[in-house]
């Protein structure tokens, strides 16, 4: 799964590497390297009136369109973070948004925690980035919810599937990964074919030359925030069960 991540460009720099050509952001959001479910965060998405690649945020957490009310519409986000690549298709939640709105997450990085089935201490916390400092484009879908009183939420999942090669060595999941010759694709609104969206999302060499490594658990605690959460430490020989 994604459950924490870090995202500090700035926005001149994340137009630029998105060829953002539509709306841009009224207000900037704050650089966070340990950002949690709920939160506001970045998405890069289609326009379709303006024909225009557009930079947005949402709330992270997809919210389904049957909620009632505002209070129960926020309470539910933190339920539906992510969407497996494998059921997304068929969940009430996602369904409709995988087909008609999708997105992309970008991301400095993200953090994953060690299971027991590794050969690392469960629970320790590693950061996956690119070695190059571009983006990691996590392949996302968003939905705009509307109260009774006219509320309005914007919120968005992350896509995920089973972690490969050395991901798999620290947690069974990871975010779905999508490099820049499926952007327009992924986005394209018009294109609904489920078939053609999985073959987007499936694909063997998408995580080669990720860097994985061990960083501290003080990104246990979403009060915690800065650079700092991101410097590799070392952790001696691997840790076994036995």
């Amino acid at each position: 799964m994604c459950g924490r991540f870090a995202q500090s460009k700035m926005d001149d720099a994340l137009v630029e590497e998105y060829g953002i050509t539509g709306a841009v952001p009224s207000s900037p959001l704050p650089a966070s390297w340990n950002i949690a479910p709920t939160k506001d965060i970045y998405i890069i998405r289609e326009d379709p009136k303006m024909r225009a690649r557009e930079f947005g945020s949402a709330s992270w957490g997809l919210i389904g369109s049957w909620q009632k009310d505002f209070a129960s519409a926020r309470a539910s986000q933190s339920h539906a973070i992510n969407a497996r690549r494998e059921s997304v298709f068929e969940k009430p939640t996602f369904r409709d948004a995988v087909r008609k709105r999708r997105c992309l997450v970008p991301a400095d990085g993200y953090y994953e925690w060690a299971t027991a089935l590794g050969p690392y201490r469960p629970k320790q916390p590693f950061y996956i980035c690119s070695p190059d400092g571009h983006s990691l484009s996590f392949a996302g879908i968003w939905n705009e919810w509307v109260s009774s009183k006219g509320e309005v939420i914007e919120s968005v999942a992350i896509i995920t599937c089973d972690a490969v090669g050395r991901l798999a060595e620290v947690h069974s999941r990871m975010p779905v990964i999508l490099p820049r010759n499926r952007w327009e694709s992924w986005m394209d609104p018009s294109n609904q074919d489920a078939d053609d969206l999985r073959k987007l999302m499936e694909y063997s060499d998408l995580y080669d030359g990720l860097s994985v490594y061990a960083v501290s658990n003080s990104v246990n605690s979403v009060s915690n925030n800065g650079p700092e959460l991101i410097r590799p430490i070392s952790l001696g020989e691997p840790q076994t069960l036995f």
